[in-house]
């Protein structure tokens, strides 16, 4: 049994769903891109990175054999290992919507099979009797945007008018989502975080998958800059996920990131947050330290998609993977006999893509851990066997969706 180390690299998506043309999103690769983009010189920028994108260990761990299984090619530029340790394959989403809760809850074995409210893309975003009751209910004079916009432009087309006027800056994308902007001195953090608490009630019946506190720093719209204070607050998965059934059979569950705020802290025994990769690695080797037999670690890596993907970033992008890979020799030394490592995505974030939106996509799936075998374990139906095959490594009786690929 040993432990369970569950590794989120948020929207690292390898193409290749079978339903991404209903998505819009048909022939969108998010590493086949960045890999194509690198291999070109495309994706070099100076003092950041340089050359084909070069990831020696997730290659050892059949990234690029999942890569072709995924989408039918192999990453352009990328050099093929000599061997393959773990096992190693894609998996499809059943959830509808390709957002972070779903892909999360899909993971931990729950699939969302209903349809997520969403806000309309032309427009005022917010109907207005949600507005006056944001304005009544959170005793704000008004609020600023009202649209579908990136957070960093909207910040800095809006944030010195929110400074001014005491209005929050609120917004959506195509997730369902409803996002607030604040200034952590001039508005206030906490302050931020009750509005938020209460947005969330004011949305539940709209079912709109999370509301997300979005706090930043700055005195003009050239300084402004998003701090590591977000907040997610999401509404409960429908039915128990892998996540309670742990807690159930007594096991700690640490959450690593933002994977608390996902699963509206249900489930989860310990939280710990921190600011970008780097902090999360280093707390997610903190816990690995601290994990006793039968835990299990879940860690959301959120550079990916917050920083580089949504902001279409291809060189940061590359950059970022290339400094993950270069960390999962600490991951492989903390490891204890019979402990099990996957690491696997949420959805995709093509930073070659139209829009800023996600993409629906396959997510890579690399199991390993000593004694483990390598193996091709193919396309999984659902994301859902991954947790499934946490419970299984872990003895706890199995969920109601997925399978087992150990």
């Amino acid at each position: 049994m040993a432990r369970a180390f569950l590794f989120v690299l948020d929207s690292f998506g390898v193409g290749g769903a079978r339903d991404a043309e209903a998505y819009g999103d048909l022939g969108s690769n998010t590493l086949g891109h960045i890999a194509e983009f690198c291999a070109a010189g495309a994706a070099d920028r100076a003092g950041l990175r340089k050359g084909p994108l070069k990831l020696p260990n997730m290659s050892s761990l059949g990234l690029l054999d999942i890569a072709r299984l995924a989408s039918g090619d192999y990453p352009a530029g990328m050099q093929r290992p000599e061997r393959i340790f773990g096992l190693h394959g894609a998996a499809d989403e059943i959830s509808r919507g390709k957002d972070t809760p779903s892909g999360h809850w899909e993971i931990a074995g729950t699939p969302v099979m209903f349809d997520w409210g969403y806000f309309p893309s032309e427009g005022d975003a917010f109907p207005p009797e949600l507005v006056d009751a944001i304005c009544s209910e959170g005793d704000v004079p008004g609020i600023l945007g009202n649209c579908h916009a990136s957070g960093t432009d909207i910040v800095a087309q809006m944030g010195e008018e929110h400074i001014r006027t005491g209005k929050p800056i609120c917004y959506t994308s195509s997730d369902s989502v409803l996002q607030i902007a604040a200034h952590e001195s001039y508005f206030g953090l906490e302050r931020l975080i009750e509005l938020s608490q209460t947005v969330r009630r004011l949305v539940d019946p709209l079912n709109i998958g999370r509301v997300i506190a979005r706090p930043f720093v700055g005195e003009t719209a050239g300084t402004f800059e998003r701090t590591g204070n977000r907040r997610d607050f999401s509404i409960p998965p429908p039915e128990p996920t892998l996540l309670d059934r742990l807690t159930e059979a007594g096991r700690t569950v640490h959450a690593i990131g933002k994977i608390g705020d996902i699963f509206a802290h249900q489930g989860v025994s310990r939280v710990a947050k921190a600011n970008g990769n780097a902090a999360l690695m280093a707390a997610t080797l903190e816990a690995m330290e601290a994990a006793e037999n039968g835990d299990l670690v879940f860690t959301n890596f959120v550079d990916f998609d917050q920083l580089y993907g949504h902001r279409r970033d291809v060189p940061g992008y590359a950059a970022a993977l290339e400094a993950f890979d270069r960390e999962l020799p600490e991951i492989h030394r903390r490891l204890h006999p019979g402990d099990l490592v996957i690491l696997t995505a949420d959805h995709g974030c093509d930073p070659t893509w139209r829009g800023t939106d996600h993409t629906r996509e396959r997510v890579p799936v690399m199991a390993f851990g000593p004694g483990i075998r390598s193996r091709d374990i193919g396309i999984r139906p659902t994301y859902a066997d991954i947790g499934e095959s946490v419970a299984a490594h872990l003895a706890i009786p199995a969920g109601a969706q997925g399978w087992s690929f150990l």
